[in-house]
C-alpha cells in the first residue's frame, strides 16, 4: 500500500481506510438482511469497485429483483472495466478491512465471513454523497447474496479470487 503522503488528495479522500470499512460494513449487513449469514470476505472486493466506481454505482439496479447476469449484459462497458477497477482496489479494500475490525465497525467469523457491527448515531445526518453510497453498498451485499455463490458472482464479473 502506498505511503499517506505519497498517495493523491483524490485517492487518499476516495480510498480512505475509513470509508472502505463503512461501505464493507454496509453491504456486509445488507448480505446478513437477505440471507441470515455474514457475507463471504472474498465479496468485499466485488462490493468495493461496484460502489466507488461512479458510473458503475449509477447503472445499478434499485432493487435486488434484477439478476446480474442481466445486469452485466445490459452493461457491457463497465463489465469490460471491472476486472482492472477490482484489481486496483485490492490494497485499498484489505486496509479498510483492517481498518473495519480494528475500529469494531467489522468483525470476521470463523468461518472467514464478515459481519457488521457499525450502526449508525441516532441523530446522525450523513453527507448525501456517503448516503447514496452506503445505501448502495447495502444493496449491492442484498444483490450478491442472490448470487448461487462467490464463484458465480466473479465468474460474472470476468474476476478471480
Amino acid at each position: 500500500m502506498t505511503a499517506w503522503r505519497d498517495r493523491s488528495p483524490i485517492a487518499a479522500v476516495m480510498l480512505n481506510p475509513a470509508l472502505m470499512a463503512a461501505i464493507l460494513a454496509s453491504a456486509a449487513q445488507g448480505h446478513e438482511k437477505e440471507t441470515e449469514q455474514a457475507m463471504p470476505w472474498s465479496l468485499a472486493f466485488v462490493a468495493a469497485p461496484m460502489v466507488l466506481h461512479q458510473p458503475t454505482r449509477q447503472a445499478l439496479p434499485t432493487s435486488t429483483r434484477t439478476h446480474l447476469a442481466a445486469w452485466i449484459g445490459k452493461n457491457p462497458v463497465l463489465r469490460a472495466g471491472f476486472p482492472a477497477r477490482a484489481q486496483a482496489l485490492t490494497e485499498a479494500v484489505k486496509e479498510g478491512t483492517r481498518f473495519g475490525l480494528a475500529h469494531r465497525a467489522l468483525t470476521l467469523e470463523p468461518d472467514g465471513r464478515l459481519r457488521s457491527a457499525y450502526r449508525r448515531p441516532r441523530g446522525f445526518t450523513t453527507p448525501e454523497e456517503l448516503d447514496h453510497m452506503l445505501r448502495k453498498a447495502g444493496l449491492v451485499g442484498r444483490w450478491l447474496a442472490k448470487a448461487d455463490s462467490p464463484a458465480t458472482v466473479f465468474a460474472v464479473l470476468g474476476v478471480t479470487p
